[in-house]
């Protein structure tokens, strides 16, 4: 395992406002109690909970009703411990375990209920059962459609970034980042969010170009940041899935030097995000046709997505040990981490 020299992060300039809710810490709290509950977790618990998946959600949640908040700070937890899980299969050669428990999550996602024999209480899948099924009963039908499609692409990144990892080479740049727009695990948080908020926005405004164009921006700017936040940890273990180490890779240049050209790019894609705000609005008021409620809605979605921004890079910055963690840092598995856990039935 090679270390990286200390850098400092950049300041991305994200021209956003962000308020946390309250009881973000007691959300943490909650959230990992649900986790122990769950045996997802059964040692260095306190390591654990220094993620800070409640603060998390409480920066991206906005007036979201409190128990939504732990329930997301709980989907948190889980998605935390999922790719941790798939990083130890990677580490140990044992991928072959993890298509029990994928499956077993796509069918309760698809059928409401799991009868897969192998995967038949595990932690993982019995702890994304208890999510699903409360998540989905605060939901539209419609926001429900997209969360039961945001899932199984998140799943099928995480196949994609074992592919990479197992073959040794690099996928194009652009190939990477739409595998990182699933792989960040955002979209179905963002649907929970939606749903908290009460929202439920047509089907015609998520299928705009100028819509789509916003929510691409705002998965790149905080998959992005976070690339940079963790790359010591990526590059100590080897793993090639970093939007820093591919243009390092790809244009022969240092990885600090990389890391102003990811820096580089964060900055236009907030600018890129700003345009298509501004156009987005320009489309909808041009068609009489929008109603106000609509409209009303819209406005309060592109604050969640700002709350997003802003908030995952305070998290990562301040409230979050994950990025900071010795072990994490020289490329070693978290000290929560259950080797036995997939298997676990």
């Amino acid at each position: 395992m090679t270390q990286l020299d200390p850098f400092s992060v950049p300041d991305f300039h994200l021209p956003f406002g962000n308020s946390k809710h309250p009881q973000a810490a007691r959300a943490n709290a909650e959230a990992t109690a649900w986790a122990v509950e769950h045996e997802l977790v059964s040692a260095a618990v306190e390591q654990f909970a220094g993620i800070g998946f409640g603060h998390l959600a409480g920066r991206v949640s906005g007036e979201v009703p409190y128990e939504r908040v732990v329930l997301l700070a709980e989907w948190m937890a889980w998605s935390f411990v999922l790719d941790d899980q798939h990083d130890h299969l990677i580490r140990t050669g044992e991928l072959a375990a993890w298509r029990p428990v994928t499956d077993a999550i796509t069918e309760h996602l698809e059928t409401g209920r799991s009868e897969a024999a192998a995967a038949l209480g595990n932690p993982l899948v019995n702890g994304f059962t208890d999510l699903c099924d409360r998540i989905l009963a605060g939901m539209s039908g419609a926001t429900a459609a997209r969360y039961r499609a945001h899932v199984p692409l998140m799943l099928h990144s995480l196949d994609q970034e074992a592919g990479n990892r197992r073959t040794g080479g690099h996928p194009t740049v652009q190939d990477y980042i739409l595998m990182r727009r699933h792989s960040s695990q955002i979209l179905p948080m963002m649907d929970m969010v939606e749903a908290g908020l009460g929202l439920d926005l047509p089907q015609s405004v998520h299928d705009l170009p100028e819509f789509q164009t916003l929510t691409a921006s705002v998965l790149d700017v905080i998959s992005w940041g976070n690339d940079v936040f963790s790359l010591p940890k990526e590059h100590a273990c080897g793993d090639n899935n970093n939007l820093v180490s591919l243009i390092s890779a790809r244009d022969g240049v240092s990885l600090p030097a990389a890391v102003q050209v990811v820096e580089a790019r964060i900055q236009a894609r907030i600018e890129e995000y700003l345009v298509a705000e501004r156009r987005l609005f320009q489309v909808m008021d041009a068609d009489g046709a929008t109603p106000p409620s609509v409209r009303t809605a819209v406005e309060r979605y592109v604050r969640s997505y700002e709350d997003w921004m802003i908030g995952a890079d305070l998290w990562q910055r301040y409230e979050c040990t994950r990025y900071s963690d010795e072990r994490f840092a020289a490329g070693m598995e978290s000290a929560y981490t259950r080797p036995d856990l997939v298997n676990v039935a």
